[in-house]
């Protein structure tokens, strides 16, 4: 029991973590030939990383994707379509909203915009900046969800969706500031992160599942691509606005 559900995890997670480790060690040792800094230090911080990304996936695994799919089946036997959607906007919102990379590209997003100017270099502006932006990242993944969960519903192909969305985010890219721009394409990549991912996956597969004709593999998956594609649209919106 301890091999199966201890050891076994750990040496998973060293095993992942092992290319990292080898790249840093062959430009550290081979390419700049100099010794490792406080290597005490980083060898106590990668075991905590591995400890860590072990608890977490053991976490996903016992917490978050069970109750994803749980709910996706009582919502879907409850038959009311309104609290369905209503229920994937804002976990689409609230897991975002949460999202320890998001909060961290809007502060500094604030930061780098008061220095260049674009706005005040108050800590009020940088603040209202900041939550501005992760608002509005929020909102455009709880629309994405929402527009996910249709397409399962309604059998929509995913293709067709994406090539619209990446469409939009061309065209918005010609008209939005520049200085958005940069900003808005990393949104779209941190929104689709530790929080969001296994909660909203789990919230596909489990709703494909439940309803007669879909295929869980085939339906089940891509409403990570929408929450990842909205962004983009919605922030450049949001840098137009203001």
């Amino acid at each position: 029991m301890i091999k199966t559900q201890i050891l076994r995890p750990l040496w998973d997670s060293f095993r992942d973590l092992l290319p990292i480790i080898v790249v840093i060690g062959f430009f550290q040792f081979v390419v700049l030939q100099q010794p490792i800094p406080n290597i005490d230090r980083l060898l106590w911080g990668t075991l905590m990383v591995v400890i860590g990304l072990t608890l977490f996936i053991r976490g996903l695994e016992m917490g978050l994707f069970p109750l994803g799919e749980t709910l996706a089946y009582a919502f879907a036997r409850k038959g009311s379509v309104i609290w369905l959607l209503l229920f994937a906007f804002c976990l689409g919102f609230g897991t975002t909203i949460a999202e320890p990379a998001l909060i961290a590209v809007a502060d500094k997003a604030a930061e780098i915009a008061s220095e260049a100017g674009v706005i005040a270099k108050e800590e009020q502006a940088k603040e209202s900046y900041s939550f501005g932006l992760r608002i509005t990242v929020a909102l455009s993944v709880g629309f994405a969800i929402v527009t996910g969960v249709i397409r399962i519903i309604k059998g929509w192909p995913i293709q067709n969706l994406i090539i619209t969305g990446y469409l939009g985010v061309v065209v918005m890219t010609l008209f939005a500031p520049k200085e958005i721009i940069g900003i808005a394409y990393d949104s779209g990549g941190v929104t689709t992160s530790t929080i969001t991912v296994p909660l909203v996956t789990a919230l596909g597969v489990g709703l494909a599942s439940s309803i007669k004709g879909r295929n869980p593999m085939t339906d089940g998956f891509g409403l990570i691509a929408f929450a990842s594609l909205t962004p983009m649209i919605f922030v450049m919106v949001y840098g137009m606005l203001i």
